[in-house]
């Protein structure tokens, strides 16, 4: 099928053809209610009869409707796609350029110079997409997330996206799930995705949002009570009365930012308000076809009812006592109360001056949001009060700005201090340029966005981000500081009304210029370039197999301390531009990670010369001498974004296996598609008793089988030793990855012998 700027009428009817006969195989094996999640799972089933259906425990096998790539992530993806020898990709899929822009002063200017500075990669970007059939979105069309929920997700499909915001798309009632660049090779060949299949964790709404509470706070709260990896191995299923009363784009929200509880994807169910977005966004078509099949797109009426049957955990959230709230920093399930904001901060030394607020990423930057948004400036600039810190706005997309613009909307924010960014991620991810606070300088900054670790905005460990709702965001620029609580308090001498906001823009959206390029039905005649010079692209070599031996004596390069996620592993901002040359990424391995023995950043002791080097320098070297190694980490190892860099990195620089006491998802599986094995500690205390120049051998490897825990020892520099041992979550296909050198090789060995 045919890449276009939307999906197309043939493919979703496709999809809701097989509904009756997989739903009532559902509810025949199953029998009891189902939720809307496992009405889509098993609709996308490669075997809906046989396939096991036991929750965290069986690999499933499903087969998505399409793929979305964002530019950062797309070119190792892209770069592994070729090497199978495919002719063109076997699923829709597009690429979207939204990540390399980096913002410093403006619009227009910024996406000039990005345009400039990143011209090898998007060139490459660009015939990669027309050779293979792949659908191309330019850069400043906007954030991949908004692009896909204005013109591919539709309620009952099923993506996959090489971001780990993709949950976005469930906000319209799709499953929308966030993996590495092998996964999406694995689809965009034809093959099926594999993954756990989920719990399901439902949220029972009531009430309605007023005033000052938004969607935002709904995730914030759901983040305080799930933290970041309660909703690991689960999807997040939001329903009830309070559910029918968020808009399409609200629901989006808070879909997006579940990945930062690091559930495998979040869903509400299709009703009235995403119909009127798919009208709104041109797409009358599909909202027809699923108003004939709406009973499937819905969890099922009586599910509350026997919710234990249903459902595995049961939050339930009254929407009309919800406070807004604002989760920080340095991790998004820190939250706090507005009306205890300023307390808290003094508690705990923070400073209340905020030194930046950014409102927009791919979590908060929908028509509705900056109605909100632009309702408080008007207030402002019609008391004659501007914004007393840097206000940057970041529009989610191309068809967003263009009608903010048209009605007003950016007028109203520039009127009262606000610089407006491209259309792209920005600071949210990094790609800040900021020239008011130095590394050194202690300062606080609020955004709407979805993740606020240390360095994540702007490369300083010493900016504490918070993360909150857009028109929170507002007030908190318009006062200065943390200590205000707009419900109650004066901002600069004005008692602020309420946020007003327009769910949908009644002279319907415009769509600004046009940014997607579709490839030619026949591109086998283009070429792809990849310079052997270049500091930016590096064609891939397949890693090399496992010997069959066991690993004895590997030394431990890194012993993190806390929190490892893959910003700490394999840090963004500046080093994005290396997404496509994994020798030169390589150069930031475990930068960002803490180091048990001294509280350093990404630091420690040789094991090969016993001086202090940066992580990075001691893997090239180890590299370079032909030594193995294995890291040892914390809880919740790899948290946070689907960058595949996490794990090719540590592969690349020799790294045999992780060994933590608990993985994130994507991280976990990227991991096993590069042929690193991940490990877990069985009795979580032996982390405690890993020395700095201990070793550890991983025993019995020839004999690894599908949840059978493997032996490790324990080698100490004094001559003893202690046996441990490791649970493991590999199945025979993951196994089969591991010895053949990863994932990819498999790939080639099948598709070159056919």
């Amino acid at each position: 099928m045919s890449v276009t700027a939307s999906t197309p009428i043939e493919l979703v009817n496709e999809v809701y053809g097989r509904l009756d006969e997989r739903i009532a195989i559902a509810r025949r094996r199953l029998g009891r209610p189902l939720s809307l999640a496992e009405k889509i799972l098993i609709n996308h089933l490669a075997d809906p009869e046989g396939q096991d259906l036991g929750k965290g425990t069986a690999y499933a096998e499903l087969y998505p409707d399409r793929v979305a790539m964002q530019d950062a992530t797309a070119q190792m993806a892209l770069l592994q796609f070729m090497t199978a020898g495919l002719p063109q990709v076997a699923v829709p899929s597009t690429v979207h350029c939204d990540h390399l822009i980096q913002a410093h002063k403006g619009a227009i200017s910024d996406l000039a110079v990005a345009e400039d500075v990143n011209s090898e990669v998007y060139a490459f970007l660009h015939t990669v997409s027309e050779k293979y059939g792949i659908g191309f979105w330019k850069p400043g069309s906007g954030i991949i997330h908004q692009v896909v929920l204005e013109q591919y997700a539709f309620p009952g499909g099923m993506m996959i996206g090489t971001d780990s915001h993709t949950p976005n798309a469930g906000g319209l009632g799709m499953i929308a799930i966030g993996v590495g660049g092998a996964d999406a090779v694995d689809v965009m060949v034809g093959s099926t995705f594999g993954v756990r299949w989920p719990k399901v964790i439902g949220v029972h709404l009531t009430g309605e949002l007023s005033g000052w509470s938004s969607p935002k706070d709904v995730i914030l709260k759901v983040a305080e009570i799930l933290t970041v990896k309660g909703g690991t191995g689960a999807i997040v299923e939001y329903f009830g009365p309070g559910a029918e009363t968020i808009s399409a784009t609200g629901r989006a929200t808070i879909c997006n930012m579940g990945a930062e509880i690091g559930a495998t994807t979040s869903i509400f169910s299709y009703d009235d308000h995403a119909a009127g977005y798919l009208k709104a966004t041109g797409r009358e078509a599909i909202a027809d076809a699923a108003a004939k099949v709406i009973e499937h797109l819905r969890t099922d009426d009586d599910a509350f009812a026997q919710a234990d049957t249903v459902f595995d955990q049961l939050i339930e959230i009254n929407l009309s006592e919800l406070e807004p709230q604002i989760n920080g920093p340095h991790s998004p399930d820190l939250a706090h109360p507005v009306s205890r904001m300023g307390d808290d901060a003094r508690a705990n030394g923070w400073p209340l001056e905020i030194s930046s607020a950014l409102i927009g990423s791919c979590t908060n930057s929908s028509y509705e949001d900056i109605t909100r948004t632009a309702s408080i400036a008007r207030q402002a600039a019609a008391a004659g009060i501007r914004v007393k810190t840097p206000l940057l706005v970041t529009p989610g997309s191309e068809r967003v700005r263009a009608t903010i613009e048209r009605d007003g909307l950016l007028a109203d924010l520039e009127a009262i201090g606000a610089t407006v960014l491209a259309n792209a991620c920005g600071p949210c991810i990094g790609q800040w340029q900021r020239d008011d606070v130095g590394p050194e300088d202690v300062n606080v900054i609020v955004t709407s966005y979805n993740r606020n670790f240390p360095k994540r905005n702007d490369g300083s460990a010493n900016t504490l981000c918070f993360v909150t709702s857009p028109e929170t965001v507002m007030a908190y620029a318009l006062a200065g500081h943390l200590d205000v609580d707009p419900r109650t308090d004066e901002i600069q001498g004005v008692k602020l009304e309420l946020p007003v906001g327009q769910e949908l823009p009644s002279a319907g959206f415009e769509s600004g210029e046009d940014g997607f390029v579709s490839p030619p039905e026949d591109g086998s005649g283009v070429t792809v370039v990849v310079d052997p010079n270049s500091d930016r692209l590096q064609l891939l070599e397949p890693f090399p197999a496992w010997d069959g031996g066991d690993f004895i004596n590997l030394p431990i390069l890194l012993k993190a301390k806390g929190k490892c996620t893959t910003d700490h592993i394999s840090a963004a901002g500046p080093w994005l531009k290396y997404r496509g040359h994994l020798e030169n990424i390589s150069g930031n391995l475990f930068l960002g990670a803490i180091n048990a023995y001294t509280d350093a950043a990404g630091q420690g002791r040789s094991f090969l010369d016993g001086e202090t080097h940066s992580f990075p320098e001691i893997a090239k070297a180890a590299a370079q001498a032909g030594m193995a190694w294995v890291a040892v980490g914390d809880e919740n190892w790899g948290e946070g974004s689907s960058r595949e860099h996490a794990a090719m990195e540590p592969r690349y620089r020799g790294a045999k296996a992780i060994i933590v006491r608990s993985f994130a998802r994507i991280h976990e599986t990227n991991l096993k598609k590069q042929g690193v094995l991940p490990l877990t500690f069985a009795d979580p205390t032996l982390y405690d008793r890993v020395r700095e120049d201990d070793t550890i051998s991983v025993l019995g490897l020839a004999d690894l089988r599908p949840d059978v825990p493997v032996r490790c020892t324990l080698n100490h520099a004094d001559g003893t030793s202690e046996e441990f041992f490791c649970n493991q979550t590999m199945s025979e296909e993951h196994i089969a990855w591991f010895r053949a050198g990863g994932a990819l090789n498999v790939i080639r060995q099948k598709y070159h012998s056919n």
